[in-house]
């Protein structure tokens, strides 16, 4: 009775360390059977605050003018990864969501800096197939803290952009600490998808949450 018990808990601490769960766990997750998890820390009617595990991505960097053609070429890319060009010809499923750091530092002459990443499978978090392309590589990122907005339609820079600056102008008015240099553009559906769509904004928390309750 002890060893079943202790290994029930065994098995939750596993699957509370692990950031990816079923996607029926996700009202955002309709088209792959993964899905990234997170811990709600607070929310209010502007934004809300998420707590995510550190986990093991695939991700590969671009620079370019034109982010969004340049979007489908990194999209491509991790594609091919997941679907057989890596070392051990394996297929990985697809999960959700694709996660794009954004460089905000970029001038209007310069080209936007940004990483693409997929979230590995559960299945792969320990041991991934090495990836044949070298322009692909894996990618731990770290425990964190964030804040969030979402929003429908499509996944467009543009539209990303305008989300941002109403978040970092609502943090700023909130007096929330956040990291300044980069964002995080965060897409949920395949471009098959034309209705329900969900994509979010994220920037990284500095300190102390901030999550005023609503008025």
């Amino acid at each position: 009775m002890i060893f079943f018990a202790g290994l029930v808990v065994f098995l939750l601490l596993q699957t509370a360390e692990a950031g990816i769960g079923n996607s029926s766990e996700s009202s955002f997750c309709t088209e792959t059977n993964e899905c990234l998890l997170f811990e709600l820390v607070c929310q209010n009617e502007d934004y809300e605050v998420r707590h995510y595990d550190s986990l093991k991505w695939v991700s590969t960097n671009a620079s370019s003018y034109f982010v969004d053609l340049s979007f489908m070429n990194s999209f491509r890319r991790l594609f091919k990864y997941l679907t057989g060009s890596n070392e051990d010809g394996a297929n990985l499923d697809m999960t959700a969501p694709v996660v794009i750091k954004l460089n905000k530092k970029a001038s209007f002459w310069q080209p936007h800096v940004y990483t693409m990443s997929f979230l590995l499978p559960s299945k792969y978090q320990k041991n991934p197939p090495k990836p044949t392309d070298d322009k692909v590589y894996f990618n731990h990122m770290s425990e964190m803290k964030v804040y969030v907005t979402s929003y429908g339609g499509w996944m467009l820079s543009s539209v990303a952009k305008r989300q941002a600056e109403r978040l970092a102008d609502l943090l700023d008015d909130a007096g929330a600490k956040y990291n300044h240099e980069y964002s995080y553009i965060v897409g949920y559906d395949s471009v098959m998808k034309l209705f329900n769509r969900h994509n979010e904004v994220w920037y990284e928390v500095e300190g102390e949450p901030v999550c005023p309750a609503d008025n």
